[in-house]
């Protein structure tokens, strides 16, 4: 058994800063390696992802100032390094001097690839907003004042809840088209009773454009809704951000009381 090992700090620029230790990297130096002390420069930046790794092999992490004699090389290396500044930081480790294209800002610097659950929720959240605004030109063109309106404060709410999730703030108690959570609902549930038009469970041409739009947004949210659950779910199936699940709930009953609003006002 090999009772320590030295790893020396490396540069790469680009990609990582100078004595950067991952998990990957650690990987690689120690395989083959059965020891029970890594020694280290002082300075090395440990990701605590290869923090973890240390811990789960039983191996202790020791640092050293190590200083060897200089040379013309060594001191142009050292200048280098002091011009680089990382960047962005990966969410699993690693530091990078410009962002590269598969990968996008989750919060802050911390960079995640493109398909991470959260952007792929938030890019559900961006396609609900275009079909939003898509919704608003077909009210205009159809003379449709009150529905343009209405979608104008959805758009808001949505807006919010897009706001609340990238900068980790909470949401408020939900309201929208004057009416507050528990009136809306009240409104979804007994639509004979507050809008005289039945419940439609299954939608047609014949409710016409403006309705079957509404319709179609009220499916989009749904799917916002799915990709709201498994962004914010953990691996014990625990699910956080209950707000942003509410209000989406919220929504997909508002699209639905406005296009029975819109079927009732075209019976009249």
């Amino acid at each position: 058994m090999s009772p320590s090992l030295l790893v020396r700090g490396m540069y790469k620029k680009g990609v990582s800063t100078v004595s950067v230790l991952t998990e990957y990297a650690l990987r690689s130096k120690l395989r083959g390696e059965n020891i029970t002390e890594l020694v280290v420069d002082k300075g090395t930046i440990i990701t605590p992802s290869a923090k973890q790794y240390l811990q789960d092999k039983n191996i202790k992490l020791v640092v050293k100032d190590y200083k060897a004699p200089e040379n013309n090389n060594q001191n142009i290396q050292r200048e280098e390094e002091k011009k680089f500044l990382p960047k962005y930081e990966g969410v699993q480790g690693g530091f990078y001097e410009s962002k590269p294209e598969y990968m996008t800002q989750l919060y802050g610097n911390k960079l995640v690839l493109k398909d991470h659950k959260k952007i792929v929720f938030r890019g559900k959240i961006d396609s609900l907003e275009g079909k939003i605004l898509q919704t608003q030109v077909l009210a205009k063109n159809l003379g449709n004042k009150k529905v343009l309106s209405e979608l104008e404060e959805v758009l808001k709410v949505l807006r919010n809840i897009a706001k609340a999730e990238i900068l980790n703030e909470n949401l408020g108690e939900f309201s929208i088209l004057g009416m507050s959570e528990e009136e809306l609902r009240e409104t979804s549930h007994n639509p004979k009773k507050y809008l005289n038009v039945d419940h439609l469970f299954y939608p047609s041409y014949e409710i016409g454009e403006m309705a079957v739009a509404l319709n179609i947004l009220r499916s989009e949210v749904r799917e916002v809704e799915v990709a709201a659950v498994k962004a914010f779910k953990n691996e014990e199936n625990e699910v956080t951000r209950l707000d942003i699940l509410q209000y989406l709930n919220r929504l997909s009953s508002c699209f639905y009381v406005m296009m029975l609003k819109c079927i009732a006002a075209k019976g009249k």
